[in-house]
């Protein structure tokens, strides 16, 4: 059975603006029915839109986001958490989103997520996205951008029109699909991509409507591409055109120039576009890796429209010939992993065997299975070391203010649904080998949240500090994957980590409201959830 991708590519979408909201505001978890690609069902959706609107503040600002959780719908999921993909939660553990960090929210009940933004590694005007963080709930709609903005733009000069900034609009390329996630029986494979919440599909409606981003002759615009895609990966190019590459995951990185961009489920780059070619319609092109690819009749793509042209589909061919390489990206500030430019120059070491044994994913042999006690609840209540922390055998501990290297073999999983996304909550870190190269860089390697793990003889190698105490999820991106077990934790300073964080009696409510639910009141089929 088939669901639907997503890529928010936010831009600027002039005369078709939606008004921001945040840092302080109410997030109405909501049900309901929409046709982002002509087909009719019922989605999971932040105050009733798709993507969900966008959030955004200024650094140093403190968010106050009172998630409200009006679900109805029992076929899919009614609990609901939320994720604020990339920020680091100092502090904040409690606030992470996920099920590690948290008890879900409740049907009919609201829960406030209270969490400051200060400068993250001296990262300038951030871009993120957040999600749900249950089960494969965001596959069925719950997700959407959210931007810090820093007065101090080092790129400032480099372009005339920030899309957020000016427009309050938001582009995200997102796969999607025709069934509830909880429906879908064997392989998930998307039915359409989406751009800005909009899309075709094969033997669909011809005539359903796709994203149209206006630019004017002569100006320049940043664009912020995020994939809220819950598999695919996507190949993204603008026909006619190239694109500087300025922000990577959040990090801003020296201007790199491309014409095409392989983009993984939730990763983020923003890059700035010169509107210097004739006037009239470009195609906008996200071809997936899997499903229906191609772009016939106008699946997988929107349109760049210059004030001006007609109101028609482009005619325009793809023209790329220079794709984006991560070996190309080095960070803007404090270029340089941590740790000794030797393989051996860290502090913990950790090879990480990515595995596949009767459906399920397996990392050193083990499958993620989600604790019936948050992994943060546990520490709280005293247990601190790795032998007696749930799940057994996928929790790590690590010490405080220590270098840790993490290197991902996935020669026996490369194949099954690769290359697969890892992303590690409340870190970003120093990719000193990727996806495609052999050589280990610790000058200034590109600074990201996610990584591709890459092809069978890879092995991608990630470095960064522990200076955020905290249980971290560290997991596949790829949803379907994560619900079949593709995930540890790193319990980062264990014994510190009630000081660090301490937690709000609302978070102390959620479990045991969510624990007195029935099958019935926990909708998709009951049962535990990641």
């Amino acid at each position: 059975m088939n669901f639907v991708t997503a890529l928010p590519l936010i831009a600027q979408l002039i005369g078709t603006a939606l008004a921001a909201i945040g840092p302080v505001t109410d997030l109405h978890v909501v049900n309901k029915f929409i046709q982002p690609d002509g087909f009719n069902r019922s989605y999971i959706l932040a105050e009733g839109v798709f993507p969900g609107p966008l959030i955004s503040g200024q650094k140093g600002d403190n968010f106050q986001i009172n998630v409200i959780n009006e679900l109805t719908n029992d076929t899919m999921l009614l609990s609901t958490s939320i994720h604020w993909h990339g920020l680091f939660q100092e502090g904040t553990n409690w606030a992470d989103g996920a099920f590690i960090n948290q008890c879900p929210i409740a049907a009919g009940n609201s829960f406030l997520y209270n969490f400051n933004v200060p400068d993250q590694a001296g990262v300038m005007y951030k871009t993120f996205w957040y999600h749900s963080h249950l089960a494969t709930q965001y596959c069925d709609g719950l997700r959407g951008p959210l931007v810090v903005y820093d007065p101090q733009d080092p790129y400032l000069s480099l372009y005339d029109v920030d899309d957020v900034c000016s427009s309050h609009s938001r582009s995200p390329i997102k796969d999607s699909s025709d069934v509830p996630a909880p429906l879908i029986v064997g392989a998930a494979t998307s039915d359409a991509t989406l751009i800005n919440g909009l899309g075709r599909y094969t033997n669909g409606p011809a005539t359903a409507p796709l994203a149209v981003i206006s630019v004017t002759l002569g100006k320049r615009y940043r664009f912020r591409l995020v994939s809220i895609s819950c598999e695919p990966n996507f190949v993204f190019s603008i026909d006619g055109h190239t694109f500087t590459v300025i922000e990577v995951d959040g990090v801003s990185h020296d201007p790199v120039v491309a014409d095409s961009i392989q983009i993984f489920a939730s990763q983020r780059y923003s890059f700035v576009l010169n509107a210097n070619q004739i006037v009239g319609n470009y195609w906008i092109r996200a071809n997936p890796s899997v499903g229906t690819t191609g772009f016939t009749g106008g699946i997988n793509s929107a349109i760049l429209r210059y004030v001006g042209a007609p109101v028609a589909d482009p005619v325009t061919v793809s023209t790329s010939v220079n794709p984006l390489l991560e070996t190309s990206l080095h960070p803007l500030v404090s270029p340089g992993a941590p740790g000794s430019p030797t393989l051996s120059g860290v502090d913990v070491d950790l090879r990480l065997v990515l595995g596949f044994n009767a459906g399920s994913f397996l990392v050193n042999g083990v499958k993620f299975v989600p604790p019936t006690v948050p992994v943060l609840l546990q520490i709280l209540s005293g247990a601190t070391t790795a032998a007696s922390l749930l799940p057994a055998g996928s929790v790590y501990t690590l010490p405080l203010n220590s270098t840790i290297q993490l290197s991902f073999d996935a020669s026996a999983v490369a194949a099954i649904g690769g290359p697969h996304p890892f992303h590690l909550h409340g870190h970003n870190f120093d990719v000193v080998r990727p996806a495609g190269s052999t050589t280990y860089n610790y000058v200034n390697p590109i600074r990201r949240d996610t990584v591709s793990t890459g092809a069978a003889t890879d092995n991608v190698t990630i470095r960064f500090t522990t200076n955020n105490a905290g249980p971290w999820f560290l997991h596949c991106h790829i949803d379907w994957h994560l619900e079949a077990g593709f995930a540890i934790v790193l319990a980062e300073d264990a014994p510190g980590v009630a000081a660090a964080n301490p937690t709000t009696d609302a978070w102390n409510d959620l479990c045991p409201i969510y624990d007195a639910l029935t099958s019935a009141e926990l909708g998709g089929g009951g049962g535990p959830t990641s």
